[in-house]
Order: C-alpha cells, then structure tokens, then sequence
C-alpha cells in the first residue's frame, strides 16, 4: 500500500514563504508521477505542480514563478517551495501519487493521496 505524508504547512505572512515535503514509501519513487494539489474552504481540490517519473514539471498558472515542484529520489521525498505566497494560497495541500508517465494537474488522474497541511497566508 502507497503511503505519503506531508510535513511543512503552517502560517505565514504575505510575501513570505514556506516548504512542503511528502515522504513516500512503498512504491518505486522512479515510476511515478507526484502532484500537490490544494482545497480551500467552500471550493473544489485544484492542482498546483506534478512531476513526471522522468522529472519533467507542470505548473497552474497562479503559481508559476513562485512554487517549485522537486523531488529526491533516493530519500523518497517530494517538494514544494512556495515563495511569494499570498492569502490566496490560503489552503489544505495534499500530496498524490500515481502510476503514469506523465504530470497531471486533474486530481481524478492520482490515486494516492496524502492527509494533507494546511498553508494559511495572512496580510
């Protein structure tokens, strides 16, 4: 059984910045493809960044030059650097996992999922 477990939420100023990780186990890290994705309150999951097995990234267009997807591959961990945060990043970020080549940012196309950490952004 996939596990992953997110570490690294919390709270932050506007304009700050924060790092997620998930610890994956179980599963051959190379094989597949990781994606955060998030959910605010009184609004649908929406995806964030993915990572192919081949290491090629795909990011939402609200995010892009602020978050970094990465991933290590001998610690099994998956991350996000989030800078330049704002209130609208204000939510729940979930790790997912599936077997498949390529990135996706729709979450029917993972799997896996973690718990989930909660990112809260103040002005």
């Amino acid at each position: 059984q996939v596990q992953l477990e997110e570490t690294g939420g919390g709270s932050v100023q506007a304009g700050g910045s924060l790092r997620l990780s998930c610890a994956a186990s179980r599963f051959n890290f190379n094989t597949y493809s990781m994606a955060w994705f998030r959910q605010a309150p009184g609004k649908e999951r929406e995806g964030v960044a993915s990572i192919s097995g081949y290491g090629r990234t795909t990011y939402a267009d609200s995010v892009k030059g602020r978050f970094t997807i990465t991933r290590d591959v001998a610690k099994k961990t998956l991350a996000l650097q989030m800078d330049s945060l704002s209130p609208e990043d204000t939510a729940a970020y979930y790790c997912a996992a599936d077997l498949r080549p390529y990135g996706s940012l729709t979450s029917l196309d993972y799997k896996y999922w973690g718990q989930g950490t909660q990112v809260t952004v103040s002005e």
